[in-house]
């Protein structure tokens, strides 16, 4: 029939052909081929940086509001009797700690706790144990709160520790022993004037921040105090364990 497409009775039918694309690459929106894209806005990265402190402000709203609110307002005449570090100084992360048989801590896994800091050699003198068993002491008459506070030992020579002393540290709860040079511990942690590095309890709290230092000799139930504090300031944003 003319005009029509069909085949013959029993003609051959040619096989179809695959479809082939090409891919092309697209310029950028509003950027001719060849173009780079321009070079970040200065004034865009300063609104950036700017934002993120921000948000790091507002995450650390709630700690620096509560040690405010305990420590600067002081309501009804209130006064710390241990010394508040204002600003708070962080621990920090590269901080060579070791364990008295030498295995290698890293500081940040001291965060997540309030500490009750001493410091001292591995011969540990009469004052040297007189802090140590403060430090036990200070943790027990915290009573239901005690388990938000570890106690830790920084020990600022390489001496060894009496076996009865590493003994006692084992109870009723353990503390903490670790080595740590005493120069790069200094340049955290730092002692009244007139003083020696040795001398103090030392608070942190649970984000790594030195932020109170006990004075020589201290009453125990006046330090309590400023402690019962930090723990009550802080109850809204820690929580018991790491």
């Amino acid at each position: 029939m003319p005009g029509s497409n069909s085949s013959a009775p029993g003609a051959a039918v040619p096989a179809a052909e695959p479809l082939q694309f090409s891919v092309h690459a697209m310029p950028a929106p509003g950027l001719a081929e060849g173009d780079r894209l321009p070079a970040p806005d200065p004034q865009q990265r300063r609104v950036g940086r700017w934002k993120m402190l921000a948000v790091l402000a507002v995450c650390a709203a709630p700690v620096v509001a509560s040690y405010f609110t305990y420590f600067v307002v002081r309501p009804q005449g209130r006064t710390n009797y241990a010394d508040l570090v204002l600003p708070t100084r962080a621990l920090p992360a590269d901080l060579p700690l070791a364990t008295l048989d030498g295995r290698a801590v890293p500081a940040s896994s001291l965060k997540g706790q309030w500490l009750l800091v001493t410091v001292g050699p591995g011969a540990c003198d009469a004052a040297c144990e007189k802090r140590l068993y403060l430090q036990r002491q200070l943790r027990e008459m915290t009573g239901r709160e005690s388990e938000r506070i570890d106690k830790v030992w920084l020990v600022t020579d390489d001496a060894p520790v009496a076996p009865a002393l590493q003994e006692a540290l084992k109870h009723p709860v353990p503390t903490l022993a670790l080595r740590v040079p005493r120069e790069r511990l200094a340049q955290w942690l730092q002692p009244a004037d007139g003083h020696t590095l040795e001398q103090h309890v030392y608070v942190i709290d649970p984000m790594g921040e030195w932020m109170m230092r006990a004075p020589v000799d201290p009453q125990p139930s006046k330090l309590k105090r400023d402690i019962d504090r930090l723990l009550r300031a802080s109850s809204s944003w820690d929580q018991p364990g790491r």
